[in-house]
């Protein structure tokens, strides 16, 4: 074998800045859960400083933030040896209800790695791994990944974009989240729209109960409820609106689920499905994007699915043909990308 060189230490390089970002994912969610973070965004510090405001020991935390500016993720003054983050960075690192929560994705990612001893078999046998034998971190990581996409876009852009679906829902309709998780997108949309009810189904029980609890936090008892239930199995209807948000790829049945939500839906009701970005095909989804959506897909997404009734996987890059094919084989007459971000695609499936 004939090595060249320079593409060997091409890759090197690409493998020392990958096994760098493994490591500091740790990091990042020590500095979140510690408030390291939140702390050093109050104003410049040297370690001992960020110790004492966070309560934590310096050595530690030295050793952190040394390791945090290597990454990019705070700034390094050699003249005073301070510490600080840059308006960017706290954007990213300390607002869990912004637009961009970074370390929500870090600890969905530890939490997933932590199955690898079950993955690895699954990929030795094919069976499946079900969502509720994964960490704890992987259920509040996902939420805290998601949300913040759902609360920049879903009540200002996705759900306008809908044919007339907005005005029912301020004039009063009836909607089921399937597939809700902890919650985070039912509630919002309850919020968004009080004349509207809402059921939130998701088939991982433990989700259920946070859901639950998250909704009565927020003041929506008697407008929101929430049940276990499979998506070829949840109850209700008939609705206005069907929403599934980045869980149809989860599904081990999604034809089975398509046909459920058709026919729990009014005539002239609505599926608004919203999934991964991707594109028509692997060439199109060999990016960064794409490299995360995969590798989450791996752990979660395809042992999900298969650990379900039908044994079918769609994956998180399924992209838009596979979706629009699987709409009209369940019976929906009318299918249309309606809106797209850097990490997701909106469809809506008409009957």
């Amino acid at each position: 074998m004939t090595v060249n060189e320079a593409k060997l230490m091409e890759f090197v390089h690409r493998f020392v800045g990958d096994l760098g970002a493994t490591m500091a994912a740790g990091g990042i969610v020590i500095g979140d859960r510690l408030g390291l973070y939140q702390a050093l965004a109050e104003s410049p510090a040297l370690p001992s400083e960020l110790a004492d405001r966070t309560r934590t020991s310096a050595r530690y935390v030295e050793e952190w933030l040394r390791g945090q500016a290597a990454g990019g993720y705070v700034e390094y003054d050699p003249a005073s040896g301070r510490y600080r983050l840059t308006p960017e960075q706290a954007f990213a690192l300390t607002d869990p209800d912004g637009p961009i929560f970074a370390p929500g994705a870090f600890q969905l990612a530890l939490g997933a790695l932590k199955a690898e001893p079950r993955i690895t078999t699954a990929f030795r046998t094919g069976e499946g791994l079900g969502w509720d034998r994964h960490d704890d971190d992987v259920f509040t990581g996902c939420e805290r990944f998601f949300r913040p996409g759902y609360s920049a876009h879903l009540i200002g852009e996705w759900l306008p974009a809908l044919d007339r679906v907005e005005e029912r829902l301020r004039a009063g309709a009836r909607v089921a989240d399937v597939g809700c998780g902890h919650g985070a997108s039912t509630v919002l949309m309850a919020r968004a729209y009080p004349r509207s009810v809402f059921t939130g189904s998701d088939h991982h029980a433990g989700s259920v109960d946070q859901a639950r609890k998250r909704s009565s936090d927020a003041g929506l008892d008697g407008r929101v409820t929430f049940e276990a239930a499979g998506a070829q199995s949840f109850s209700g209807g008939p609705y206005d609106l069907v929403t599934m948000f980045d869980a149809l790829h989860d599904m081990g049945d999604p034809l089975g689920a398509a046909r459920h939500v058709l026919s729990r839906l009014t005539p002239d009701g609505t599926w608004m499905i919203v999934e991964p970005v991707a594109g028509a095909s692997v060439a199109d989804n060999l990016n960064p994007v794409g490299r995360v959506y995969y590798s989450f897909s791996a752990f979660l997404c395809v042992p999900s699915a298969l650990s379900q009734e039908g044994g079918y996987s769609l994956g998180a890059q399924a992209g838009e043909e596979p979706i629009a094919r699987l709409a009209h084989d369940a019976g929906f007459t009318r299918f249309r990308r309606v809106a797209e971000t850097p990490f997701n695609i909106v469809y809506e499936a008409k009957p």
